[in-house]
């Protein structure tokens, strides 16, 4: 398993990724078209890919823009191996080496999302949306998470 930043030729294996989730599935794929990944992961931010033998198996997307994380996914049949922490805390060191505004993310509630991002050090903050769940991570906080004074 190696971990990447993601490029424009990515953008396939993401969506396949994407779609074949268990939590959080999307209730329509075409409200996630191509154009939007690629904006993400190279005008608004960044991303990362897991890939094993070349295929991509996880990713993680920030926007700098939003300043939000706008997705994080593995493929089921690599789930609980350490690759979405991985995927995570690439994410989020090189969100804060761009700048110290606060992080945000939403997730369904009772969800192993949810437990990761708890986790992971994420703060609940309130309901975003149709009820999902608000985190933020602030610099100090990463920086704590991270073991840095």
């Amino acid at each position: 398993m190696q971990i990447r930043i993601a490029i424009a030729d990515d953008v396939k294996g993401i969506q396949r990724v994407r779609h074949v989730v268990k939590e959080n599935i999307l209730s329509d794929p075409s409200l996630v078209p191509d154009a939007d990944v690629l904006d993400y992961i190279l005008r608004r931010g960044k991303g990362w890919v897991a890939t094993n033998e070349d295929a991509i198996i996880g990713f993680s997307i920030v926007s700098l823009t939003d300043k939000n994380v706008w997705a994080l996914f593995i493929d089921p049949a690599y789930e609980k191996n350490g690759i979405g922490r991985q995927l995570h805390d690439q994410m989020m060191d090189w969100y804060f080496e761009q700048t110290t505004n606060t992080c945000w993310l939403s997730t369904t509630p009772g969800t192993r999302a949810e437990g990761f991002y708890r986790k992971a050090g994420w703060i609940e903050t309130g309901v975003y949306g149709k009820g999902e769940i608000r985190f933020e991570m602030a610099y100090s906080d990463w920086q704590k998470v991270r073991g840095v004074n």
